[in-house]
Formats: C-alpha cells, sequence, structure tokens
C-alpha cells in the first residue's frame, strides 16, 4: 500500500499566497512572549535598547507565532463541528496552502529548522508565504507514512527576510 498517489505527489511545489499577520508587531504582545519564553532582553522593550536594531525588537522566533484568527473571523472549530469527517486537526490559521487530500491519517509533528535573517520591529507587519517543498514516503513497521515538508518565509512589508522554517509534518 502507498500513500504517495499521484495526486499527493502533485502538491509538491505549491505555494500559497503571501498574507500579512493580522495585528504588527506590537510591544504588549512583544512583552508577553518574551516573558513566555524567559528571555528579558532589553532590546525588546527600549528603542533605546535596540538602537543597533533600529529600534525595539522582537525576539527571533516572534514572527512565527504572529499568525492567529482575527476578531470577527469565524472560528474553524465552530464551523466545522457537525462535520462528521472533520477530524480536528487546524494548523493555527492555516498557511495559505490547499488541504492535502490525506483523510482520515493522523497528523505528527516532525520537527522544525528555522533560520533567522532580522529581527521584527516594533509597529513593524510581517508577512508569511509557505510552500510545499518535498512529500516523502517512508515505509516502516507499522506501515507507510508520508513526510510532509513545509517551507515558509517571513518578512516585513518593505520585503526584508526575516526567518525562513521547514517543517516536517508526519501524516499516517
Amino acid at each position: 500500500m502507498t500513500l504517495l498517489t499521484d495526486e499527493v505527489r502533485s502538491y509538491i511545489g505549491r505555494e500559497g499566497p503571501a498574507f500579512a499577520a493580522c495585528d504588527a508587531v506590537e510591544a504588549g504582545a512583544v512583552r508577553r512572549y518574551a516573558q513566555a519564553i524567559m528571555d528579558p532582553d532589553p532590546a525588546y522593550a527600549s528603542d533605546r535598547e535596540g538602537l543597533r536594531y533600529g529600534g525595539a525588537v522582537a525576539p527571533p522566533l516572534y514572527p512565527s507565532f504572529m499568525f492567529r484568527t482575527p476578531f470577527g473571523t469565524p472560528d474553524v472549530l465552530t464551523e466545522r463541528a457537525h462535520d462528521p469527517d472533520f477530524d480536528g486537526i487546524v494548523m493555527g490559521v492555516g498557511n495559505g496552502l490547499p488541504e492535502l487530500p490525506l483523510h482520515g491519517l493522523a497528523l505528527l509533528n516532525g520537527g522544525a529548522e528555522v533560520e533567522f535573517f532580522a529581527y521584527a520591529r516594533h509597529g513593524e507587519r510581517v508577512l508569511q508565504k509557505s510552500r510545499i517543498a518535498d512529500i516523502q514516503e517512508k515505509q516502516t513497521k507499522s506501515g507507510p507514512m508520508l513526510l510532509v515538508i513545509f517551507e515558509t518565509e517571513f518578512t516585513n512589508e518593505a520585503g526584508q527576510l526575516l526567518l525562513r522554517s521547514r517543517k516536517t509534518i508526519i501524516r499516517r
């Protein structure tokens, strides 16, 4: 049995549109994030302390956590609560990519690699653009599984690359 059908393989290389986070980098949200990761770097709170970066900045991984459902937007869980085929798997606010035709397969986090290029500064808008970089099938003693690799680039409105992530999702 193979999970990597021609239909699934056709998703390799597909790109989603670039889209902005619902909020700009905001001091209060940066403070809460910095407290949550226990990193009290003064450059996250003060233009003076972040002067060498052009002003106050957010922690390096902050842009990847900025994408949430904006106020007034329907909640996916509520919308699909009565759908007997919905398995509850929701990947945040999504990545702009079409859903893979892998219904009924479990989803596991296979890890991530992140390259950091620049800090997001307070007040900046952050955009993300994702693509399906690869899909590989592996045979295990429990049967076949798919490794789906998503690449996402996070930029500011000026197009400056902030970070790039490669996430692996396991479907089995």
